[in-house]
């Protein structure tokens, strides 16, 4: 189920999306808590000695904070997005 990339590609996705996150988040909903499973993990993309799997996990996670974060603007349009990287998560983090 996992994303067919290098690492260092995955790394720099990661990197994209932390600052992505920054971005949306201050602009959307500065007070969610819809990273809280990514904050968790305590991965962040400068980690490069973390393994693919991790940092693929990370990615995953971020990405399902991203469709909840949308969802609450629209949420009809991420329900299955929100339900599909939820499952994702869990199946990596096995």
């Amino acid at each position: 189920m996992g994303i067919n990339i290098q690492k260092d590609e995955l790394i720099q996705l990661h990197m994209f999306l932390v600052q992505l996150r920054s971005n949306l988040e201050d602009r959307i909903n500065p007070k969610s808590n819809h990273f809280l499973s990514y904050d968790l993990l305590n991965i962040n993309p400068y980690q490069v000695f973390k393994s693919k799997r991790e940092q693929e996990l990370a990615v995953f996670e971020m990405s399902k904070g991203f469709a909840y974060l949308i969802k609450e603007n629209n949420p009809s349009a991420f329900q299955n997005l929100c339900f599909e990287l939820e499952e994702i998560c869990r199946k990596l983090s096995k």
